[in-house]
């Protein structure tokens, strides 16, 4: 007998959506109904659930589900207590699991405003019951996700992912549709407003597994996530959503940033959404292909945007003057290295080394005395780099010798009517600074 319960929920429910309204509240036969109803409940309020189960087995089959949501509510409790009872018979354990889902879905159709705790109760139920088969999984998931969309449980969006991945591994499944579905996925996660702070870490941790899974599951390559966003973005250059998304896919993928499509990208995220962030990306992106005029102009972009006292000012002036020196622009890199120096105590003797470096790298005009005056001053900053970071003394020990090689002779900077210990103003490039003749 228990191998025609699934059986008569489904037929039921198939019957009950088309006649209910036509039958009233308690259906054809009331008085059956209401008998029923009334026998189930007072067994499932005592937790005598073993008694409960025929009378709202009746129940469903004789009420409409307009006469109670309870009963279907109640039949879903009922229903996982016979799902753990009968673990070992597959058959019929897959068939109490159909009903289950089944109740769901008519609790979903007949109270509406309750549809999303039901789509949401049944994804559960999806997961607990059905995880070991993907197909069925990613199908229910799919067809939640369509339903309850932002209001989906942040969860499903990983059970979804998972499931999508088995059926790619299993050949079932496309690289581009899995792609999409990793991408709508992390959408729908930013749609949803946690009610609390728990919730909110939930989905913090969802999106941070979701990333994890898809980098790890190895979809697409950098070179078929090329070959597929390509004519996309060419097709599409304004875009916005289709250019986070590149970036976002390809940011979690292995070594693939360092391509021409992610530097459109980006470059595209910057022209229609610009901010401090993704300037700052462009400049280090510029950067590491030798691009450091471009690379310097996106970074003085991203200071700018800054909002005052933001902590990232100090180590991006900073990277700004190692660009500018990269560059060429040892004027600029002077200015900033100097700026960072007096307001970041923490990054001063790293800003100093760089002075030192730019000194010591500087070429000036003039008699052999001004073309050699740099390395005095290259020596000053170095020491200062170490008195104020002394995790830099060996280095800077090192460049001290190897900048002191280039000091004028004694000799020759008397003939320039130049002596040691004098004081000595060195204007080259762009810069000035004091110093101290010093001789060999």
């Amino acid at each position: 007998m228990k191998k025609l319960i699934p059986v008569i929920l489904t037929i039921s429910a198939m019957f009950l959506a088309s006649d209910v309204f036509a039958q009233g509240k308690y259906g054809a036969d009331s008085a059956t109904c209401i008998t029923n109803l009334s026998f189930y409940k007072e067994y499932f309020k005592q937790k005598n659930y073993d008694e409960a189960m025929p009378s709202w087995r009746k129940a469903y089959k004789f009420c409409p589900p307009t006469a109670n949501q309870n009963m279907l509510i109640d039949g879903t409790t009922l229903l996982r207590r016979l799902i753990t009872q009968h673990a070992k018979d597959a058959s019929y354990r897959q068939a109490l699991v159909d009903s289950l889902i089944t109740l769901h879905k008519t609790r979903a159709q007949f109270y509406p405003k309750y549809a999303v705790t039901a789509y949401n109760n049944m994804g559960q139920d999806m997961f607990n019951y059905i995880k070991d088969n993907p197909k069925r999984l990613y199908d229910g998931m799919e067809f939640i996700i369509e339903n309850n969309k932002g209001e989906i449980r942040p969860s499903f969006l990983l059970f979804d992912m998972q499931s999508a991945i088995d059926l790619f591994q299993a050949g079932q499944l496309d690289a581009e549709t899995v792609i999409n579905l990793y991408q709508r996925n992390s959408d729908l996660l930013e749609q949803i407003q946690p009610a609390n702070d728990t919730e909110k870490e939930q989905i913090a941790n969802v999106k941070t597994d979701m990333g994890s899974l898809f980098a790890g599951s190895k979809v697409a390559s950098c070179e078929s996530l090329i070959e597929l966003y390509t004519p996309r973005l060419d097709a599409d250059p304004d875009n916005l959503q289709l250019a986070q998304s590149i970036v976002k896919t390809m940011g979690m993928t292995e070594n693939c940033d360092n391509n021409d499509l992610f530097l459109k990208a980006v470059t595209t995220m910057n022209k229609l959404d610009p901010s401090p962030s993704s300037s700052y990306y462009l400049s280090r992106l510029h950067g590491a292909r030798g691009n450091y005029s471009d690379a310097v102009s996106y970074l003085e972009s991203a200071i700018a945007g800054l909002e005052a006292g933001d902590s990232k000012a100090g180590d991006w002036t900073y990277e700004l003057a190692t660009l500018c020196f990269k560059a060429g622009q040892s004027g600029k890199a002077f200015e900033y290295a100097s700026k960072v120096a007096s307001e970041n105590e923490a990054l001063a003797g790293k800003a100093y080394f760089l002075i030192g470096n730019i000194w010591g790298s500087t070429r000036c005009g003039g008699d052999e005395i001004a073309r050699r005056a740099p390395y005095w001053v290259a020596c000053d900053y170095m020491n200062k780099a170490k008195a104020a970071d002394p995790s830099l003394t060996d280095e800077a020990n090192r460049y001290i010798s190897q900048y002191s090689v280039y000091f004028p002779e004694t000799a020759e900077a008397f003939m320039y009517d130049v002596t040691k210990g004098q004081s000595y103003t060195v204007v080259c490039g762009g810069m000035r600074a004091t110093t101290t003749v010093r001789t060999r």
